[in-house]
């Protein structure tokens, strides 16, 4: 979902809890939406929590002056760490694309290379533990 600069998160939250995917499982009918939604300070507003309600789905938001940002960093870091990896694509750190088409496709490219490159690093890791036991077998 693409948004212009000065649109808060909070107010196309509800748009995008329902553009969801339905959430694969158990086998059986799919989920349509997620048991559980983690959120940080910026999702704090009653509205939110009230959408979430009405879907059944757990709030775990951190609420403003009142709770640690910490009890979220479990979770928190997976989407911190590729917001990293996306920042490490210069064209998308600043938007120079004035089409939205042709921003998400550059998103989706740099997605396919941080795939592309935690795959060749996983490969040459096992591949360097087959090797390294190979030499101690013969």
């Amino acid at each position: 979902m693409l948004t212009a600069a000065n649109v808060h998160d909070s107010m196309v939250f509800e748009e995008l809890v329902d553009s969801l995917p339905p959430v694969k499982g158990k086998s059986g009918r799919p989920r349509k939406r997620p048991d559980k939604l983690h959120a940080d300070k910026g999702y704090d507003y009653p509205r939110c929590r009230r959408f979430l309600d009405k879907r059944s789905i757990k709030v775990r938001i951190a609420s403003c002056g009142l709770e640690s940002s910490e009890r979220l960093g479990r979770w928190r870091w997976v989407v911190e760490r590729t917001f990293s990896w996306m920042a490490s694509h210069r064209r998308l750190v600043v938007r120079y694309e004035r089409r939205a088409d042709i921003h998400e496709a550059f998103l989706q490219l740099a997605c396919a290379l941080v795939c592309l490159n935690n795959l060749k690093r996983k490969f040459e890791t096992i591949s360097k533990y087959a090797h390294d036991h190979t030499a101690l077998v013969g």
